[in-house]
């Protein structure tokens, strides 16, 4: 399966958001939390990361996809965009063994039901 540049970059683009630590602990929360997710404040707490750091890191998850938020009267509730992180690992197994054949690729991609 041949990606395109730009399917590479948004990738890229990805995998730089989960690559800061604050932001990498803050996905692995909202899944543990899944598929309720959590506030804000739960997570700033949770984590101990203050509130105008938090909202920078939630922001860049965002930005690429990997985390929904949405209104609840006054709190922001977080989620885990489960679709997008499942195909992020699907991206780094899609040429997993394509040259041996040892193993077929959709065995290993399914991550979540």
């Amino acid at each position: 399966m041949s990606q395109s540049f730009g399917e590479i970059a948004r990738y890229a683009d990805m995998f730089a958001a989960l690559g800061a630590e604050p932001r990498l602990r803050i996905v692995r929360l909202l899944l543990a939390a899944h598929p309720e997710g959590l506030v804000v404040g739960e997570i700033g707490a949770e984590l101990g990361i203050p509130p105008s750091t938090l909202s920078h890191h939630l922001d860049k998850l965002k930005n690429e996809g990997l985390v929904s938020v949405r209104r609840e009267s006054t709190f922001l509730r977080c989620t885990a965009n489960t679709p997008a992180l499942q195909e992020i690992v699907a991206f780094l197994f899609a040429e997993c063994c394509t040259r041996n054949k040892a193993i077929q690729p959709e065995a290993i991609t399914c991550a979540c039901p």
